[in-house]
């Protein structure tokens, strides 16, 4: 019978047979004391094995972190705030060191953020230093989510750590319209206005809805207080939990990783948790804090001073959202006005629902979504750790250019009213102008988008037959001129070769029909044909990685002769059983 140690023993001492196979062992120095007890208590040691986890190295995974520490100033600077702002709509007459302001009524809200910002020291720059890392953490986000897109980092097995971050993004959207909604000054009210003509707008529903949140009629005095609970303590609560797991769920699965000599969907190429990475990221986290304090001590943003207490009657001039809800206010103001129409004595108005209460969950359920969509529509359900270069996933790279373009025709909507005051042109040609770029830019940009990342794909193929461009002309005894070449070395020959062979489900799925022109029963439905055609256009134009029998041909100026037979099927067949010993020899 064979006694296993259990407990903490377990893990700092070996089985005693162990020590006497050798000597060694024996001039091991024990843990410390203190380490001990608390290893007694709380089993650390069992956890040790965390700080061996390897990570990748590559400046496009610090998109994340900036998001992660932007949120953590988020946190430390927004507790400090919280010790002075009120958060009420009580009437008060102010009479701080703002001079403009003096007898001016206004709300305890807005006050307590004047008094912030002149009276205690540090205020205004903490106030600023907030805000900043706050619009830092969503554009960390967004890039981050780019990076994650792009690479198709969110393929299987990752497919819910994407529906996560996507949650943290619509989150963070939320949490950043809150918290610019407290101050209540004019700006700031002007978007709580908005957001009531949002809820207003659902249909039967909406007023009911508008009375719940304000507690009455607009603007009522609950909604500062309530803003404020849901700023400071339900939406950072489920922030910091949905990070949580996200974190979890990168150790879980181990970081992707771009692909290189070495590098294969079986390991992680990089440095330790422990100490390197450690180090690393937190000299990172003082970067992102020094930029973000020396942004926010010289560069001036909501000066809520300069807009006044809020005022129902009142509009201010020119306003914006943030950046991150330019979409949504620019869609409102691209929807036309003949979508309203009557019904049964009733006036509906779907353009502001569907500028508003459609649009923004739509976005952020299409972009959860899309993994599960290509999945379906490539068929492909294998592990997936090494990165895309955007160039070999085309059309994935074009429908994000594409989506960013929408995004940017919305962006220039919202202000729209500026750019026809400033460059003395008519409102109405701008915003129909826009309407149609809308339509028209997206698709200028994915066929132009496809195009280029073919185009360097082609570009990689001839570097890899041909090798690169030395410069050199050299002359033959013929009297003929050409530049010298120069082959590459396995280490940037890998990224060029490395991709997989794609193909569409015609070619990688059972036929439609059997050998007598019946259709299978699979074939006959909607959806099938929808995916085989999605499939077809998916793949539809592709340029064939380099095959080793094609560079061993281009290497000896002899490519017919390399091609067995001249024939696709050859290739093909020759592709699969030549690809490990070229990368084989890539690695060594």
């Amino acid at each position: 019978m064979t006694t296993i140690p259990q407990g903490a023993d377990a893990v700092r001492a070996r089985p005693s047979s162990a020590a006497t196979e050798t000597s060694a062992d024996d001039a091991r120095p024990s843990l410390p004391p203190p380490l001990v007890w608390a290893d007694e208590r709380l089993g650390v040691a069992k956890g040790m094995g965390l700080f061996k986890k390897v990570f990748p190295d590559h400046w496009s995974f610090l998109l994340g972190e900036i998001a992660m520490y932007s949120m953590i100033i988020c946190l430390i600077t927004g507790t400090f705030l919280t010790f002075w702002f009120v958060p009420s709509m009580g009437h008060v007459i102010y009479d701080g060191s703002y001079v403009p302001l003096k007898g001016v009524g206004m709300s305890e809200a807005y006050a307590s953020t004047l008094d912030i910002s002149f009276e205690i020291k540090g205020g205004l720059l903490i106030r600023q230093l907030h805000h900043w890392a706050a619009l830092l953490f969503i554009v960390g986000i967004a890039l981050h989510v780019a990076r994650v897109f792009f690479t198709g980092a969110f393929r299987k097995p990752r497919e819910l750590n994407w529906v996560i971050g996507t949650v943290l993004s619509l989150l963070a959207a939320i949490e950043g319209f809150a918290g610019y909604s407290l101050p209540d000054d004019l700006l700031s009210g002007t978007g709580i206005r908005a957001m009531n003509g949002f809820v207003s707008s659902a249909p039967v529903i909406g007023s009911y809805m508008t009375f719940m949140i304000f507690g009455g009629e607009f603007p009522g005095e609950l909604i500062i207080p309530r803003l404020y609970i849901v700023h400071v303590l339900l939406l950072p609560a489920i922030l910091v939990g949905l990070f949580a797991v996200h974190i979890f769920l990168v150790f879980w699965h181990k970081h992707t990783q771009y692909p290189g000599p070495g590098r294969t969907n079986d390991n992680v190429v990089g440095f330790p948790l422990m100490p390197v990475y450690t180090a690393k990221a937190g000299g990172f986290f003082f970067i992102v804090f020094g930029i973000t304090a020396l942004i926010a001590a010289t560069v001036t943003i909501n000066a809520v001073w300069a807009y006044g207490p809020y005022d129902p009657a009142q509009v201010t001039a020119g306003s914006q959202p943030d950046f991150y809800m330019w979409f949504s206010d620019g869609a409102l103001r691209l929807l036309p006005g003949f979508l309203e129409f009557s019904l049964w004595g009733f006036t509906v108005s779907p353009q502001i629902f569907l500028g508003s209460l459609v649009l923004l969950p739509l976005v952020w359920i299409i972009l959860g979504a899309y993994p599960f969509v290509e999945a379906w529509i490539t068929g492909d359900k294998r592990e997936h750790h090494l990165l895309d270069r955007p160039r070999n996933a085309p059309v994935r790279t074009a429908v994000g250019a594409a989506a960013i373009s929408m995004y940017l025709v919305l962006a220039l909507a919202t202000i729209n009213d500026i750019i026809a005051v400033k460059f003395y042109l008519s409102i109405n040609d701008i915003t129909v102008a826009l309407r149609v770029l809308f339509f028209l830019l997206p698709i200028v940009t994915f066929m132009v988008t496809k195009r280029l990342c073919l185009s360097l794909q082609r570009f990689d193929r001839e570097t890899v037959l041909h090798g690169a461009e030395s410069g050199r002309i050299q002359r033959t005894p013929e009297g003929r001129f050409y530049e010298v070449h120069e082959d590459l070395d396995p280490q940037e020959r890998w990224p060029l070769v490395q991709h997989e062979v794609q193909r569409p489900l015609s070619l990688t799925t059972a036929a439609d029909t059997d050998e007598y022109g019946v259709a299978s029963p699979t074939s006959r439905g909607i959806g099938h044909k929808l995916r085989r055609s999605l499939s077809e256009f998916y793949f539809k134009d592709r340029v064939e990685p380099v095959t080793p029998s094609e560079l061993a041909a281009a290497h000896h100026h002899g490519e017919a002769e390399a091609l067995p037979g001249g024939h696709a099927e050859s290739i093909e067949e020759s592709r699969a059983d030549e690809t490990a010993r070229l990368r084989s020899d890539d690695r060594h």
